[in-house]
């Protein structure tokens, strides 16, 4: 039987980084390695569901998105026990799902405003990470989601560039037009030292663009620029 799995191969990071990040840098537990693996069936869930929505082999894609999320519910249910208060980050995240819909209904799931949705959601996901360990959502939970957020959009519109609106001059000067504006932000708002952690996306989006290159070695280069990320952030927040 062939598994259906989601063909969105750079969420994968975005899936994992801000959790992985939230749950380091609060106060991890053993409770964080269900709520993953729930927060990954939930994520595996919505591929499938959206193809059902949308009449694409509705008995296929509908069996798969009920084992998708039979085990995400399977996975939850101890957080849940341990802190039933994690179920309103699952509220939180219903209408970024209903856009999703939205733009699966319209044929448009690579969108540009599907990405920023997307990228939310997950952010959303290191949040809940962030408060399983912590009980609560301080400054440093926000400040961690909105590193998350900045490092993958700027991916998007690196990706978008070398892929899917490399013949588009307007991707062009919107993805240097926001890498030129990252480090301007960190260093008025006094955090400077986290440039460190977005001098390889800098560096690429301006370096790299125009360069024939395959789709998988974009994707490879992405996984590795998401790595040294993670890396960076930890390194600078334990100096």
């Amino acid at each position: 039987m062939k598994v259906i799995l989601p063909k969105q191969h750079g969420a994968w990071a975005m899936l994992i980084l801000p959790f992985l990040l939230s749950s380091i840098i609060g106060n991890p537990s053993l409770f964080h390695l269900p709520l993953f693996f729930g927060w990954l069936f939930l994520y595996l869930a919505t591929y499938p569901l959206l193809l059902f929505l949308r009449r694409k082999k509705p008995s296929l894609h509908g069996k798969w998105a009920s084992i998708y999320l039979g085990l995400a519910f399977l996975f939850l249910i101890p957080p849940l026990l341990y802190e039933w208060r994690l179920i309103y980050f699952g509220i939180a995240m219903i209408p970024f799902f209903i856009i999703n819909i939205y733009f699966a209904k319209i044929n448009r799931e690579r969108a540009f405003w599907n990405d920023v949705t997307a990228i939310s959601s997950f952010c959303v996901g290191g949040l809940a990470s962030y408060y399983l360990g912590v009980g609560s959502l301080d400054e440093m939970a926000w400040f961690l989601a909105i590193l998350s957020f900045l490092f993958f959009l700027g991916s998007t519109f690196y990706v978008k560039t070398m892929i899917r609106e490399k013949k588009n001059p307007k991707y062009k000067w919107y993805s240097w037009g926001y890498h030129a504006l990252i480090p301007i932000l960190l260093l008025i708002t006094g955090n400077g030292l986290f440039l460190i952690a977005y001098i390889p996306s800098v560096l690429r989006a301006f370096l790299f663009y125009g360069k024939k290159m395959s789709i998988k070695k974009v994707g490879i280069l992405e996984i590795e620029n998401s790595v040294f990320f993670l890396l960076a952030i930890l390194m600078i927040m334990y100096i």
